[in-house]
């Protein structure tokens, strides 16, 4: 089973008025364990960087039950939303509500949770968005099979 893990990585990079500004910036990462984490996010961005040294500052684990990537071409933020499924406890009958958390692609707060509340709407559960926030990760890299 794999995890999603939230990686931050720090490195120079050529400022506006010719110096050198020293940028971090986090991405989430599929993988096994936070050697893997670590492997996969410097394959994945080092190319990207073009001067200085590329440090893998912090690794967590990202709890995320969901992600709804496939938003329209010119989406490029991504936003956590907590979502709560209610349930109804038949014993009791009192309401239990359980909360996950997932990330969505999309251009503006607003599509984001038009698009969450497609997303959740195709499903049986019955739910309530608890908040939605953007985040400061610029890229997913989901595991790919290597060609065999």
């Amino acid at each position: 089973m794999n995890y999603w893990f939230e990686c931050k990585v720090s490195y120079e990079r050529q400022a506006d008025n010719m110096g050198m500004k020293k940028v971090s910036e986090s991405y989430l990462v599929d993988a096994l364990s936070f050697t893997e984490a670590e492997k996969r996010i410097i394959e994945e961005v080092s190319p990207l960087v073009s001067m200085g040294e590329l440090e893998v500052v912090n690794i967590r684990r990202a709890r995320i039950a969901e992600l709804f990537l496939e938003g329209a071409p010119e989406a490029d933020r991504y936003y956590r939303a907590k979502v709560n499924f209610i349930t109804i406890d038949e014993k009791s009958g009192s309401e239990k509500k359980t909360s996950a958390t997932m990330i969505v692609k999309s251009d503006s707060l607003p599509s984001a949770v038009t698009e969450l509340s497609a997303q959740l709407d195709s499903q049986m559960a019955t739910y309530e968005i608890a908040s939605i926030t953007d985040t400061q990760i610029l890229d997913v890299y989901q595991y790919v099979a290597p060609a065999k």
